[in-house]
């Protein structure tokens, strides 16, 4: 076989990395597309197999600030990794971009040769769309720079910021914006889905917090966009998920914030669950903006079923203590961690339960209202294997009107999510049955899904409603030709 062809095949495998012959091929296999001796294979949009040629990647390469690292980079492995790590892709080459140039770059060679691409930000996605196999990867996980500016109530954060970032930058001077429940979490993906955290019944989703966003379409164009430049565009940002451009900055509203908050979580054993869960479906309706309550049912590390509902309180401690005492009365705690303390103690005890590298599956629902049915089911349906835990909405998040933004799911009280994670590939099956009989279970109580999460949701049409045909558009005019569909994807018209 001739070496060139034989070198070729093997990267094309995504063997050659790892294979003890590497050094008899080295010359033909670049680990960086500037020094790129032969041409690679890639996929198109429709999965037809595609030649990126030795010039065109040369020329990429020498024109991005960052490395275009191909398989066999040092770096390469990590790059491609994500935080789940049931999705173990190799793309064809990674773009680690340094600014918007980069982006801008990246996008017209991959638009050029209808070449398939996925985004990674913070590389959170649980069902895996921001990494590819044979594709592009355009890498921002180098852009985490935040910044605040305490006169505006502002801060921006780059499109690889992760929300522990958002959070250090802010919370110091007294600043706080919605973020979630992980803290390695990518600004990102969160923001653009919509962004549930334990303070949107104060302050609404990220989404409702987003001012402004630089972003880069399918035609290589660094826009920015808020309510008055391109409001169209900004609209379809806030709730339309990955669908429209690479972000690479956003802007987001501040609000004053005492972090010293009434926090952390009252567990129960799992016998009590029915108590605790009826309980919360009269009590929750009536809360106060300034307390979020959220209900999971979990299974602790020796092996102990438990029902345990985490709680913020933002406002005076005291006050709080009040309106949780109804709750704290229900059943016979086994532990009750709810104090006055820093924020960031609760917004990062998930940290290491969510830790890279676990395999993860994950289904989620809105729930529109509380009712005996679905407390019974969830009973009924328990699962040990089986996470259950929650986003709670309502308050803020409800105000919004349904078309102010892309977000589509205003009127749930709560997002349910079904989840399980594990080391062993052996498990696979198991579990995501698992997660999949307890969903089946649930489903007619449920109604839509969050895009963020979600492995199997795949009828956007149905889950963003009556905001479709509008969301249809602006992918029409954006990115007609659908380069960004590694999302829950928005058919352009």
């Amino acid at each position: 076989m001739d070496r060139r062809i034989f070198c070729r095949t093997a990267i094309a495998a995504g063997i050659a990395a790892s294979h003890p012959l590497l050094g008899a091929c080295s010359r033909s296999e670049p680990p960086v597309a500037t020094s790129a001796n032969t041409s690679i294979r890639g996929i198109s949009l429709d999965g037809a197999e595609i030649e990126l040629e030795r010039a065109a990647l040369k020329e990429l390469g020498d024109a991005m600030t960052g490395p275009v690292m191909l398989s066999g980079h040092p770096d390469y492995d990590g790059a491609r990794a994500i935080w789940n790590g049931m999705h173990d892709k190799r793309p064809a080459l990674i773009a680690r971009c340094l600014n918007n140039d980069d982006v801008s770059r990246a996008v017209t060679f991959a638009a050029e040769r209808d070449l398939l691409v996925a985004v990674r930000g913070g590389g959170h996605s649980w069902p895996g769309k921001s990494v590819c196999d044979d594709g592009m990867m355009i890498d921002l996980s180098q852009l985490t720079d935040v910044t605040v500016d305490t006169a505006t109530q502002r801060a921006t954060a780059g499109g690889g910021a992760l929300l522990g970032h958002l959070d250090q930058a802010t919370l110091p001077h007294g600043l706080v914006t919605t973020t979630g429940v992980v803290s390695h979490t990518g600004v990102g993906g969160f923001t653009l889905g919509g962004g549930f955290g334990r303070l949107n019944r104060k302050f609404g989703l990220a989404v409702d917090n987003l001012r402004a966003a630089t972003i880069i379409t399918a035609d290589g164009k660094i826009r920015t966009v808020s309510a008055d430049e391109d409001p169209d565009l900004f609209w379809a940002l806030r709730g339309g998920g990955g669908n429209f451009g690479v972000v690479t900055h956003f802007d987001f509203q501040l609000h004053p914030f005492n972090r010293n908050v009434l926090s952390g979580s009252i567990v129960w054993p799992f016998d009590q669950a029915r108590d605790v869960l009826e309980f919360y479906a009269e009590w929750s309706a009536g809360l106060s903006d300034e307390m979020y309550a959220g209900p999971t049912t979990l299974t602790s590390p020796d092996g102990d079923r438990l029902i345990m509902v985490d709680i913020v309180y933002n406002g005076d401690p005291a006050e709080g203590e009040k309106e949780l005492a109804p709750l704290r009365a229900i059943g016979k705690p086994i532990a009750d961690g709810v104090v006055a303390q820093d924020y960031s103690v609760l917004q990062t005890n998930l940290d290491v339960p969510f830790g890279h590298g676990i395999r993860s599956y994950a289904k989620n629902g809105m729930v529109k209202a509380w009712s005996q049915g679905l407390v019974d089911t969830m009973l009924e349906a328990d699962d040990p294997r089986v996470f259950v835990g929650n986003h709670v909405a309502g308050a803020a998040v409800k105000r919004v009107g349904e078309l102010d933004t892309a977000f589509p799911h205003r009127n749930a009280e709560i997002m349910i999510v079904i989840a399980s994670g594990w080391m062993d590939a052996a498990q696979d099956e198991e579990l995501i049955a698992a997660c999949r009989a307890y969903y089946s279970a649930l489903e007619p109580h449920l109604g839509g899904y969050y895009t963020n999460i979600d492995f199997d949701g795949s009828e956007a049409a149905g889950n963003y409603g009556p905001a479709y045909n509008r969301l249809s558009a602006i992918k029409g005019q954006h990115d007609p030709r659908n380069l960004f569909r590694l999302n829950s994807n928005i058919v352009p018209t």
